[in-house]
């Protein structure tokens, strides 16, 4: 019995220990998961690309930078809020600026226009009896001529006859001086000086050619008659310009008027002399509105006694000092501003020591050269974001917050196959009057077809920027203007849409300019980068009939980000060439 209850006590005691040995190795496998699960939970993202999240160290598949943790952190956070890293805002270049009343960066209103001749300075000259020109002193417009300069020899046959009447008269004179007064008028007349009638009279000859002398000082802007050509009394021989005083048209669209008036100074430059500019004054205002452009002219008189202002050259105006037309109203800087087709958003700074964003609606007015007026939605000395707004929007839409694609919040789904409208919405059709600048305008196909010409002449600037060849550049660049030229915009029917094309087209033709008139390939793709975010706009709006990828570069323009558009889902990247072919993303489908 003894045995039995020692073999008992001594199995019992095997399985207590190997209970204890199990249990603690169980224990240890338990806490060893729960450790490898949470290792395993850690995301790495990149900081230039906060959209790649990886579950463990490496590279960043879009441009190759080591990758960092992701943060989780959200503790003292509201539901809408969420929190960028140190890091991530100082390479994305994330500026932002506290708001107010009329505070606004650069108080401007931009217009586009081009130089013409003064017509208060500009003469005819005419001749002032028919015949036939014997000598035309004149060889090819752009000569300049003199007051009392000869410009043409006419042989008269009127003129001839009414020679012999002036010496048939003027031995009459003293019994009919009635007679030889009239003869004489009619020579006068007809522009023969005093002196010229004098001497027909005195010698008794009779001219059979006579001179035609210039009546005012100026350039010849345009030759109307030949050598050998019959003319009329009174007929045009040569339109003449005084070109030391010019004009500068500017069109003014419908919304803008208010904001206009005479004696505003305005600074005016021109492609052709860099950074020179030159000062004028609005001296009229046209009282009539085009009808079929919704513009108005505005009119700057400028002095241009050196000649370097030409009749036909294209030219910006700047206007500072232009108020809101609502004094209540708060002014911000477009580029704070994230458009929907619905809605427009701006991102909050909501910490002062910390990098919290929450996004936030906003009510527009006006826009008001580079910033946009404000009627609702923010508040006074509300810190928004006024660059890289779209990093952080990346990050709300990866952290599930609200966001411009998603206004309530939650997980974004992303894939393949996913359409975007402008700024992510569905782009919307329009056939009434209504018209959002951010939505689709139902056009004419041949309007389309105008426009996707443009757009394949972009697409092969696009392809000459890439391989770094400025040549080629420049030679697409007149072809972008060319076709722009041939977009009829009469076939954009709402007036709304019209006076926005308008205004996009300028934009896409001073781009366009700049990039003919530069040889620097840094400076090419500088000018490219506003030509693209204006072509886009047009695009999204008014559509071309196929399918168009908008792709994105967040370290183009020195880490500020810029768009450019593509016909292939593969990224080629005209910003960097071969140094970064492929860094970029596609962000945007446009049906």
């Amino acid at each position: 019995m003894k045995k039995y209850i020692i073999y008992i006590g001594i199995l019992g005691a095997g399985f207590f220990l190997g209970w204890l040995l199990f249990s603690s190795s169980s224990t240890n496998e338990i806490k060893h998961d729960h450790d490898r699960v949470t290792e395993t939970d850690q995301m790495w993202t990149c900081s230039m690309h906060p959209q790649i999240m990886q579950p463990e160290p490496g590279e960043c598949p879009i441009c190759g930078m080591d990758l960092i943790p992701a943060s989780g952190v959200s503790e003292g956070l509201l539901a809408d809020q969420f929190r960028l890293t140190e890091n991530a805002m100082a390479l994305a270049n994330i500026q932002t600026s506290i708001v107010g009343n009329g505070n606004a960066m650069d108080n401007t209103i931009k217009l586009s226009g081009k130089i013409v001749e003064n017509e208060e300075a500009n003469a005819v000259q005419v001749s002032y009896f028919s015949g036939r020109i014997e000598r035309l002193n004149v060889n090819f417009t752009g000569e300049e001529v003199r007051k009392g300069q000869l410009l043409a020899t006419i042989y008269s046959p009127e003129l001839y006859a009414a020679q012999q009447e002036l010496i048939t008269a003027a031995s009459l004179k003293e019994s009919q001086p009635a007679l030889y007064k009239a003869v004489r008028n009619k020579l006068k007349l007809w522009k023969l000086s005093d002196n010229q009638i004098n001497q027909i009279e005195e010698t008794g000859k009779v001219k059979e050619n006579f001179p035609v002398y210039a009546t005012v000082s100026g350039t010849v802007t345009e030759k109307l008659v030949e050598q050998g050509d019959y003319i009329k009394q009174g007929q045009p021989l040569l339109k003449i310009a005084n070109l030391n005083t010019v004009w500068a048209y500017f069109d003014v669209y419908e919304n803008q008027i208010d904001q206009f008036k005479k004696g505003q100074e305005i600074s005016i430059t021109t492609n052709a002399y860099g950074n020179t500019s030159f000062k004028g004054k609005v001296d009229f205002i046209d009282p009539v509105l085009d009808n079929s452009t919704r513009t108005l002219n505005l009119r700057v008189v400028l002095h241009n006694k050196n000649g370097v202002l030409k009749p036909g050259m294209f030219v910006q105006g700047k206007i500072k000092g232009v108020t809101p037309s609502i004094g209540q109203s708060m002014i911000i800087p477009s580029s704070a501003v994230l458009w929907t087709g619905e809605r427009s958003v701006v991102y909050l700074k909501k910490n002062a020591t910390q990098p919290v964003f929450e996004m936030r609606e906003i009510s527009l007015g006006k826009q008001i050269g580079d910033n946009q007026e404000v009627l609702e939605g923010l508040d006074n000395g509300d810190e928004i974001v006024t660059h890289g707004a779209f990093t952080v929007d990346a990050a709300a839409q990866l952290q599930g917050k609200k966001s411009m694609m998603n206004k309530e919040g939650g997980k974004v789904k992303t894939g393949h196959g996913e359409h975007l409208g402008m700024g992510g919405t569905a782009v919307v059709n329009k056939t009434g009057g209504h018209f959002n600048k951010n939505e689709r305008v139902s056009v004419s196909k041949d309007f389309q077809n105008q426009l996707k010409a443009v757009y394949g002449a972009y697409l092969k600037m696009a392809n000459a920027l890439a391989k770094e060849d400025s040549k080629i550049v420049q030679s697409e660049s007149k072809r972008v203007l060319y076709t722009l030229s041939l977009v009829d915009m009469k076939l954009v029917t709402v007036k709304e849409a019209h006076n926005h094309w308008m205004s996009l087209a300028n934009e896409i033709r001073t781009s366009a300019t700049s990039i003919l008139n530069s040889t620097d390939i840094s400076e090419q793709r500088n000018h490219f980068k506003h030509l693209s975010s204006h072509l886009i706009n047009a695009l999204q709006l008014f559509g071309v009939n196929e399918k168009v990828y908008v792709e994105f570069c967040p370290m183009a323009d020195t880490n500020k980000g810029a768009y450019w558009l593509s016909k292939n889902k593969e990224v080629v990247n005209p910003y960097f060439g071969d140094a970064m072919l492929t860094c970029g993303e596609v962000k945007q489908i446009i049906e």
